[in-house]
């Protein structure tokens, strides 16, 4: 009797645990959304579920779809070297720019173990080979005495910051993002603040979250750039790659608050 009462109470405890942390989130249910992608496809190409019907196509090799996510329990591994993107020509609408330009960027991911230290693109328009930078959501920049947090960059200029080597304008978060546990990023801009959230928290940190910047998202002139996930071009090659699983990705022309970053967040387990 006591093991059968003992084993109903466990039953019952992980049931109880399972429906409090994994919760349904439909970024669609959020206004101003341009596309979202949750990966629920074998193959690539990935069409973005909601918002307009952009392709994600797979860079230089095949990428994987494994049996662990968020949605349907699928997402995509990136490795070294493997990234995704849109041609320019094919994502009017995520060419986000302009001096009251807003933007949004959040994506759900399971950070893997990189061989090379380097800052790890995760999404956006952002070219430095060519210095067309837009924006960007990344991890682990290594500028302002930081290392691997959430990282969110924009440009106003396309080339490096006045006076640097290379764009020195992003919000930081304080807490480090860890390995091998899922966990949602993201950044907001609303034309006069940077801002990255780490599980729908506003990440604080003096000087660098938020991030004062109010000379807008660069306008690209002339060939456009393409939107990325995983990588970025940079020193004339695709690179930073970010290395681990994503399970969705969304975008928006609008800088989401705090209320909106929570819902977005809460399909991570509850007590991470």
């Amino acid at each position: 009797m006591f093991r059968k009462l003992f084993f109903l109470i466990i039953v019952s405890g992980f049931f109880c645990i399972s429906s409090a942390q994994v919760r349904e989130v439909e970024p669609g249910r959020i206004r101003d959304l341009v596309c979202f992608w949750n990966f629920e496809k074998l193959k690539g190409p990935w069409k973005a579920v909601s918002g307009k019907s952009y392709w994600l196509r797979e860079g230089a090799s095949s990428v994987k779809s494994v049996e662990d996510g968020l949605w349907n329990n699928r997402s995509v591994l990136l490795t070294e070297g493997q990234w995704l993107y849109i041609p320019a020509e094919e994502c009017s609408v995520l060419n986000i720019c302009g001096k009251n330009a807003q933007i949004s960027v959040v994506a759900w991911i399971k950070r893997k173990k990189k061989k090379v230290k380097q800052c790890e693109a995760v999404a956006g328009m952002w070219n430095e080979t060519d210095k067309k930078r837009q924006y960007g959501l990344f991890l682990n920049l290594g500028i302002w005495n930081s290392r691997q947090q959430v990282g969110g960059h924009i440009s106003g200029v396309g080339g490096p910051t006045n006076g640097y080597k290379y764009c020195m304008d992003a919000a930081i978060g304080q807490s480090q993002v860890p390995l091998e546990i899922w966990q949602c990023i993201g950044m907001t801009y609303d034309g006069s603040e940077i801002r990255v959230y780490l599980n729908g928290v506003l990440d604080r940190r003096e000087k660098q979250n938020p991030y004062y910047y109010d000379k807008g998202i660069f306008c690209v002139s002339g060939s456009k750039v393409d939107f990325t996930v995983g990588a970025v071009n940079r020193s004339g090659e695709m690179g930073n790659f970010f290395v681990g699983q994503i399970s969705g990705i969304a975008v928006y022309n609008r800088a989401l608050d705090g209320e909106e970053m929570r819902y977005l967040s809460s399909n991570i387990l509850s007590d991470r």
